[in-house]
């Protein structure tokens, strides 16, 4: 038995820190989600409408987008990235509880503001550590559990029945204040046990002297010409287009199946629950097959079938199936790690990724996260609730568009065409 745990190496730095920052993000959309579904309860007491529901979101999403690119460049600037992280993830843990506090619409909107600003950096400064420690085979699987998994497991499949569970026994503003606990407790583990220098501890491949060269000369770029890559500023089109996609679909779909599909909130219940089950396979399976088949290919048929989601939603009267299709068409979160993560960290300088992931994450999220919820929330008042959803539709198939002018950036691939470009032509 131990010779098969140091085999797998289990307890290696790069699985540790793994877990870690899985964790970290999961609860960043643990907390980011749960107003989705505590809306229903509040909204009465507060006297909120679908205007204010857009509205919400899109500030939490300007203000992590603002403090993403700006304080992902500070971190990287200062090599600050461990402290940083640790006091961003206390902080919007602590944003998070006191939104049960509120008595007023415009109290909510400063915390989900607050909240925003701390959680920007956190995934920037996250896949910059997780890229410094994973083996080249492993980039994308690594990547993708931390930004697509997680948060899908943690958020999408563990928050809405914990969350509501604590909402209908204790209230909707005690379960605000649970939200407080999981974070204080990461914010600590990242202190005793992320390693600073990380990128000094890590195990070499084949793979990664392939590419020592390559990535010394993308080190001399400066940050003027890292955004003037072609990958860089289509990845930045495809984060604006794919986070309008995934904002619209998880800020109206719980309303908009019970208010105007006329589901149970069992069913809805339901069909959330499949849309996190599909968040967690396909963040998983997406990534993993894209180090293997590449980025390019699989980012442009993903997000063609992500394209078909919102549509269901809006056509299918049979709960059971729609959960169903929904599982299966739900494919953009796994689709996010390429275009938002491993994309942009295999084309710029390591010492320049959490700005380069800052800067797509950002402006992704003032489009898609801020700009899109908040006209959709007016445009559903006046068309009703599935606009947002076919403009949701509407985001990822101009996401497949663009991903077709990318460049190729996984290693292996890269390796296997290079390979294959070199052997000698033989004749007889």
């Amino acid at each position: 038995m131990k010779i098969v745990i140091n085999k797998l190496n289990l307890f290696s730095y790069e699985n540790k820190l793994l877990l870690l920052l899985f964790c970290v993000f999961g609860c960043v959309f643990f907390d980011r989600l749960s107003l989705s579904f505590l809306f229903p309860m509040m909204s009465d007491e507060l006297n909120l409408t679908n205007a204010h529901l857009g509205m919400l979101s899109a500030i939490l999403a300007l203000c992590w987008a603002l403090s993403g690119a700006g304080l992902g460049a500070i971190s990287d600037r200062f090599n600050i990235r461990k402290p940083m992280l640790v006091i961003c993830v206390a902080m919007f843990s602590v944003f998070s509880g006191l939104s049960g506090i509120v008595s007023s619409f415009a109290l909510l909107l400063v915390f989900r503001a607050l909240m925003g600003i701390a959680e920007g950096p956190v995934l920037p400064i996250s896949q910059s550590l997780m890229l410094e420690a994973s083996q080249v085979k492993r980039r994308g699987l690594n990547m993708g559990l931390v930004q697509a998994t997680a948060p899908g497991l943690l958020g999408a499949i563990i928050a809405p029945p914990l969350i509501i569970m604590i909402a209908l026994d204790y209230g909707w503003r005690n379960a605000f204040y649970i939200t407080v606990i999981p974070g204080l407790i990461l914010a600590f583990l990242i202190y005793k046990l992320v390693k600073i220098n990380s990128n000094k501890n890590l195990t070499t491949d084949i793979a990664d002297s392939k590419f020592e060269k390559n990535e010394k000369e993308i080190a001399k770029t400066s940050y003027k010409e890292i955004c003037k890559n072609k990958n860089v500023i289509l990845c930045i089109f495809i984060s604006c287009f794919f986070v309008t996609w995934f904002i619209l679909i998880v800020t109206f779909t719980p309303t908009f199946l019970v208010k105007e599909r006329g589901f149970s909130e069992q069913s809805m219940g339901l069909i959330v629950s499949a849309i996190g089950f599909a968040w967690v396979f396909w963040g998983t399976v997406i990534p993993a097959i894209s180090d293997r088949l590449g980025r390019k290919p699989i980012l442009i048929f993903f997000s063609l079938i992500a394209m078909s989601c919102p549509l269901f939603l809006c056509y299918i009267n049979n709960p059971f199936l729609l959960g169903i299709i929904v599982f299966l068409t739900y494919t953009g979160m796994g689709c996010f790690t390429l275009f938002m993560a491993t994309i942009p960290s295999e084309t710029v300088s390591r010492t320049m990724i959490a700005s380069t992931l800052g800067l797509i994450m950002g402006i992704g999220e003032f489009i898609g996260g801020f700009v899109a919820p908040f006209t959709a929330g007016f445009i559903a008042d006046n068309y009703g609730l599935a606009s947002p959803l076919l403009i949701a539709s509407v985001g990822a198939l101009l996401s497949c568009i663009l991903a077709c002018f990318l460049k190729e950036t996984a290693p292996l691939v890269i390796a296997k065409r290079t390979q294959s470009k070199s052997m000698p032509i033989t004749g007889e």
